[in-house]
């Protein structure tokens, strides 16, 4: 077996050993784990059985991890992506009253999607032809809607007939576990605490059960049943005009997100020649785009690399026997499910908002020195939370960067692909809105 795993993943080569590549792939699944509980109460929102949910989330992730480990020998993780999966639920299902069937469907499309351009030199011709802004804008943007729902599932903010929104009861004692399960997230990661997610998630849900809140339902059991949403998506129900938006912002998210992802692991990882170029970065987007395609048969939004990957290479992650082990982890959680089943909106809002803070960083990279760059960003991370839509705020963005750069008279500026989009966009508005 050592010498198995010597030759597949050329441990020696890259200066590490199966311990430290263990070592390093149970903390990238600890710093991710959170996903298997916030993940399937996403899905069950939009109707989806929450067991079968919790059982393909995990298999999902598995899958993911072997690809990316197997193929791309690459020391990254992957799962259901955060952002997506409310968009999923509450924009697709919720506002735009599609069942979660169709939803699926658009998945898979944009995954198939993904797979052509990561094979074909779209890969490169699309990342060159979306600004930089912008793509920093659609991870912020995503980052305040997952904040968003955060706050509301936890009760911290709450609907009012006169000001639309205010601050929640915190004598309301669900409300009180979902603002301190956040406040120990916050305190536990600056005291850079490995797993300060999951441990926050875990330790609100046990503050539950004791204050008899939660019925205690076990810690292990054989898995749920997967059938009530093993290859039900609605992939001919998708194949709609309406849903070009949706299909459109599942790729680009998913796109942006994994290259951002993989670049940064990339250079932690000592990925990178000496030329520049990134090891096996073909094989690396592949794996991530075919994940995208099989997650939507095991009814889970997009399949994607996951950032907290960068904590296992800190740990010593080098090859892809890391990406492989996170997966043996998600295979081993299916039998966890009643711990899954007990964890409650509020036990996880916490995690949704710290997420959501750490996807705004991204924002540092902005460029603040043009406004014909900078503002079509700005309403695009503004637009998003408050349409409570990825694929309007991405649309609106797009809208207004053309539209200013026409005023700015930088028309050379505006890519074919920006044009195309803008496009889309406005025929979007004014044939379906």
């Amino acid at each position: 077996m050592k010498n198995f795993l010597e030759r597949t993943f050329q441990l020696e080569l890259n200066n590490t050993s199966i311990k430290q590549e263990f070592i390093a792939g149970f903390t990238t699944f600890i710093t991710m784990a959170y996903i298997i509980f916030v993940n399937p109460q996403m899905m069950a929102a939009s109707g989806m059985d929450l067991g079968a949910s919790f059982v393909g989330t995990c298999i999902a992730a598995a899958i993911a991890c072997f690809a990316m480990g197997f193929y791309s020998n690459w020391p990254v993780g992957l799962a259901p992506g955060m952002g997506l999966n409310a968009f999923f639920t509450y924009t697709v299902v919720g506002e735009m009253g599609y069942s979660w069937e169709v939803a699926l469907g658009a998945v898979f499309l944009a995954g198939i999607l993904f797979v052509i351009i990561s094979v074909t030199p779209l890969r490169q011709w699309m990342l060159n032809s979306i600004p930089m802004n912008l793509r920093i804008a659609m991870g912020a943007g995503v980052g305040l809607f997952v904040g968003f729902i955060g706050l509301k599932t936890g009760g911290i903010i709450v609907q009012n007939e006169a000001t639309f929104l205010s601050l929640g009861n915190f004598k309301n004692v669900e409300t009180l576990l979902a603002a301190l399960g956040f406040l120990l997230i916050l305190v536990l990661a600056i005291r850079k605490v490995i797993g300060a997610i999951i441990i926050g998630v875990l330790a609100v849900t046990v503050s539950g059960l004791l204050l008899g809140l939660i019925q205690f339902n076990g810690i292990v059991s054989s898995p749920p049943d997967l059938k009530p949403i093993l290859l039900k998506l609605d992939i001919l129900g998708a194949i709609d005009v309406a849903m070009i938006s949706v299909i459109i912002s599942f790729l680009f998210v998913n796109l942006f997100d994994t290259a951002g992802t993989l670049l940064g692991v990339a250079s932690r990882a000592n990925l990178i020649e000496n030329s520049g170029k990134i090891l096996n970065l073909d094989k690396a987007l592949k794996a991530d785009s075919t994940a995208s395609v099989a997650g939507s048969f095991l009814g889970c939004s997009p399949v994607t690399s996951y950032v907290e990957s960068a904590a296992g290479v800190e740990a010593g992650g080098r090859t892809g026997l890391t990406a492989i082990t996170i997966g043996m982890f998600f295979l081993i959680a299916i039998f966890f499910s009643p711990i899954a089943s007990m964890v409650p909106s509020y036990a996880t809002a916490g995690a949704l908002i710290y997420v959501a803070i750490l996807m705004l960083g991204g924002m540092e990279r902005l460029d603040w020195s043009d406004n014909a760059e900078l503002l079509p960003a700005l309403i695009m991370i503004i637009m998003i939370p408050l349409t409570f839509s990825i694929a309007n705020g991405i649309a609106i963005g797009f809208i207004s960067y053309v539209v200013l750069k026409l005023a700015a008279r930088k028309t050379l500026d505006i890519s074919m692909g920006a044009w195309f989009l803008f496009l889309i966009f406005v025929l979007k508005f004014i044939l379906l809105d």
